[in-house]
């Protein structure tokens, strides 16, 4: 349970950006504590929720249980057919890792083309820009103080500075499929599922203000911006697509 003890044993504000942090992991298992969604696991390990879920047995709505043992070292695929990033198996059925997989770190991909550009005669909190079918926003328009990176002090999203209490709000239409505390560095979390390949989070929360399968639009205010399990105020926001990392800047209008 060695996976267990590395993940738990050490909760710092900074380890999304801590390389030995980075997944995917195929090896171990992982049991269920109470709050906890087939979602927040996945995130929590590098891994597609689809694939993990059907490497489990596990089908949609995704419902588990606490004491419910998830097994790592099983890899599965996206019932859809569609690949999984973070897997090199293309077998219909689960299979079981031979030796861990190597440590994933946020990955440069190609920048997603822009469906439709944002309203140039808008401010930027009511700006919108559409990438990859979804109309995204900024969720919240404070100064970005660290951006996304691959290399030197990796980070799988962007840091938003504000005061206590600032708003927090959806970057585009979805369901919340996480509301809580329970991954470490993250503080008071939301993951908003947008569609099957797309999810977004946003952390340090002061305030969590919707519910798990809560339906939310696009600027809907979800928190209220903190510093739960941060050493400043900020809001860490990352879009994830099949379980990975990608920049959000890629998505969000320019600024």
């Amino acid at each position: 349970m060695l996976v267990l003890f590395l993940l738990t044993g050490c909760n710092t504000a900074d380890i999304y950006q801590d390389d030995r942090y980075n997944p995917p992991v195929y090896w171990g298992q992982h049991v269920v504590r109470s709050g906890e969604t087939l979602y927040s696991i996945a995130w929590r390990y590098g891994r597609d929720y689809r694939e993990l879920g059907n490497a489990n047995g596990i089908k949609p709505p995704y419902t588990i249980k606490p004491g419910q043992v998830i097994r790592l070292d099983l890899r599965g695929h996206v019932p859809s057919g569609q690949s999984v990033a973070s897997s090199s198996s293309s077998s219909t059925a689960p299979r079981k890792a031979s030796r861990p997989a190597p440590r994933q770190t946020p990955t440069s991909a190609p920048k997603p083309r822009v469906q439709r550009a944002p309203q140039a005669d808008k401010s930027l909190q009511e700006q919108t820009q559409v990438v990859s079918d979804i109309q995204w926003r900024w969720p919240n328009v404070g100064p970005v103080i660290a951006g996304y990176s691959t290399s030197g002090k990796v980070n799988k999203g962007v840091d938003i500075s504000g005061k206590p209490g600032d708003p927090v709000r959806a970057a585009a239409r979805g369901s919340v499929v996480y509301a809580g505390s329970g991954l470490l560095g993250y503080g008071n979390l939301i993951i908003i599922n947008h569609n099957e390949h797309y999810l977004s989070a946003y952390a340090h929360n002061r305030k969590i203000l919707v519910q798990e399968g809560e339906n939310v639009r696009a600027g809907q205010l979800i928190a209220e911006m903190g510093s739960s399990g941060a050493n400043a105020t900020k809001l860490h926001f990352e879009i994830r697509k099949n379980g990975n990392p990608v920049d959000p800047m890629h998505y969000l209008p320019p600024r």
